[in-house]
């Protein structure tokens, strides 16, 4: 006679594969709690499939009692939990789960999506890459964690966890639209529209917000690489009549739809459209991300009206934003007396016991562009690149990593720099060039332009690896600088922290040029002074001082800047706009009209400023 529990359970089986979860449900409800542990384990599964979480919940929480050492059950419980809203209940269940499977990556895959929904981005960054180590082959997981790592502006791990996305399956539209904005980041434009193209949709009419999304993130994608007419074309797609007709809970289209429409406004002079359109973002209710994006466009848009009030109004809001997300990133550094910026000096005794520099043995050294951000160090860039001597590679921290890398080995950075031997500085030398042919595999005999504003913060490093290397510090009056840093959305959350306040970023800013200053008094570095004022003043004239400096004997191909960088298509700061124009003096003293504002820092900036050779 045949056993009606197995019975059962085949039949369960059968629709569980047949994909039927309402007969699954069905099947199951005359077994009651003391079912059959495969009845049981097919309920609760098809009651997760059918969005009743918190019968699933409770199908599970029988399981894990019943079968207390089985971590799959405590990681079922988990999910259903978490989907359900009882974030407490998911997170004692996935623990439960990860103390009985320590190195199951499903496991800690799960916890790491319970930590984003938690915006506790920090140890979901940390569980999420230690589920990629232990399935390297888990899609899924390789997003979330990139997407963890962009949060925290990781940008390394970020790009190793999305190595070979472009080839991954098709994603759902919300997971497609997360993906293209990490692989636009790093400049793979085509990536990030061929992932938009095949997104998975919803079934009508869910799709109708999401599909007004995934244009209005085309139309962001193209104006970002400054192709203005495909940024239109995209735009077409996203009408403003078909905002405002979507349904009242599709908020986050409206305003991701506005955000395009703004942006190529802005771009294109229609300062007061843009202004409207970011103050409709600005009335839903959006989250810090949307709220701080929506606050500088508007700041910017009201700078060129001439409304310098509502542009600092504006401003305030979007760091206030800003805060939001840094507090969940860097708690540590919202202290009122943290230093965002790191820094580390080498004195005159200890450079002394430095062994005698040696030449590399393989590339020449690279050209180094630093100084404070916004200094005009990507038009410098982009006039270095339109040289065919020269290539750079976009703005990378590749000698902020090898400082890590000496700390995670065991080496203080920068006291044990001196006890480095030869064999190690070039290990450090080729592990920097490996790096740097992974995003200019081409570089060949040209001389490599690493531009990172706050590699002026690195020397020590940079003197230890390329002792002979050219460095160009750019300069710009500090109020410019500082009012350009206040204006503009960075994406690293120390730097959101440093720019919080005008007296926060001021005190930075100081405490990077003196200890600019002190570092250039230890090492004599090949220092060239490259200054914004007068390159806008007379650029031929800087441009062949700049020449002279680097040996190069025709200067005027750095002078064809602006069709360059609009052919390059991919610019990562957020001077991206402006380097594709021709220099105009519109930028020098634009800080006099927020002279009211400034005037409580300049006390602090008058030193600093005074030894630039720049006056209030």
């Amino acid at each position: 006679m045949p056993d009606p529990a197995a019975t059962l359970a085949s039949a369960m089986v059968d629709a569980y594969n047949a994909g039927d979860m309402e007969r699954v449900i069905t099947l199951a409800g005359p077994a009651g709690g003391d079912a059959d542990e495969v009845v049981q384990l097919l309920r609760g599964l098809a009651e997760q499939a059918t969005g009743r979480y918190e019968r699933a919940a409770a199908t599970f929480g029988q399981l894990a009692t019943q079968k207390p050492a089985v971590s799959t059950y405590w990681n079922n419980l988990g999910v259903a939990c978490r989907l359900s809203g009882d974030e407490h209940g998911a997170e004692h269940a996935l623990a439960t789960a990860r103390s009985l499977a320590p190195d199951d990556a499903d496991v800690l895959y799960n916890l790491g999506l319970l930590y984003i929904q938690q915006r506790r981005w920090p140890r979901a960054r940390e569980t999420l890459l230690d589920a990629v180590e232990r399935a390297p082959g888990l899609i899924e997981a390789r997003l979330q964690a990139a997407y963890a790592c962009y949060v925290c502006a990781d940008n390394s791990c970020q790009e190793a966890m999305l190595h070979g996305a472009a080839g991954w399956p098709a994603q759902p539209a919300e997971q497609a639209l997360i993906l293209a904005a990490m692989l636009s980041t790093q400049g793979d434009l085509e990536a990030a529209l061929h992932t938009l193209a095949q997104a998975q949709l919803p079934d009508p009419p869910a799709d109708a917000p999401l599909r007004l999304r995934l244009a209005a993130q085309r139309a962001l994608l193209h104006e970002r690489s400054n192709q203005l007419d495909l940024a239109q074309q995209a735009l077409a797609q996203v009408p403003l009549a078909a905002l405002d007709a979507l349904p009242a809970d599709a908020d986050q289209a409206r305003a991701e739809g506005w955000r395009a429409h703004a942006a190529l406004a802005l771009r294109t002079g229609a300062w007061a459209d843009a202004a409207a359109l970011y103050r409709r973002v600005l009335a839903l209710p959006v989250d810090a991300e949307a709220r701080a994006g929506a606050g500088f466009g508007l700041a910017s848009a009201c700078d060129r009206l001439g409304q310098h009030a509502d542009a600092w109004q504006a401003v305030d809001a979007a760091h206030a934003a800003q805060l939001e997300i840094a507090r969940e990133v860097v708690p540590e550094l919202l202290a009122p007396d943290s230093q965002p910026l790191q820094m580390a000096e080498v004195d005159r005794s200890a450079y002394a016991r430095w062994p005698p520099a040696t030449a590399s043995a393989s590339e020449p050294d690279p050209v180094f562009v630093v100084g404070f951000p916004r200094s005009g160090t990507t038009l410098l860039e982009q006039m270095l690149d339109a040289h065919p001597d020269f290539c750079s590679m976009d703005e990378r921290a590749f000698i902020h990593e090898l400082t890590e890398r000496m700390e995670q080995v065991g080496q203080r950075y920068p006291h044990d720099l001196a006890s480095l031997s030869s064999t190690e500085v070039e290990q450090l030398r080729a592990s920097y060039f490996r790096m740097v042919g992974r995003v200019v595999p081409d570089l060949g005999p040209r001389r490599l332009v690493d531009k990172n504003p706050l590699n002026m913060l690195c020397l020590p490093m940079i003197m230890r690896l390329f002792p002979r290397a050219r460095i160009i510090v750019c300069l710009r009056h500090p109020c410019d600088v500082l009012l350009s840093c206040t204006m503009q959305s960075f994406r690293s959350p120390a730097f959101m922290v440093l720019c919080s306040s005008l007296q926060r970023l001021a005190r930075g800013y100081v405490a990077a040029f003196e200890q600019w200053f002190r570092q250039v008094n230890v090492f004599a570095p090949q220092v060239f002074e490259w200054r914004y004022e007068s390159v806008v003043e007379n650029s031929h004239e800087q441009l062949a001082r700049l020449a002279a400096f680097l040996g190069v004997v025709d200067a005027s191909p750095m002078a064809r800047f602006a069709e360059h960088a609009r052919n390059k298509r991919f610019i990562s700061t957020p001077s991206y706009a402006q380097v594709t124009q021709r220099i105009h003096p519109r930028a020098v003293g634009r800080w006099r009209s927020y002279h009211a504002q400034f005037e409580p820092v300049l006390p602090l900036l008058q030193p600093v400023m005074e030894r630039l050779g720049y006056r209030a």
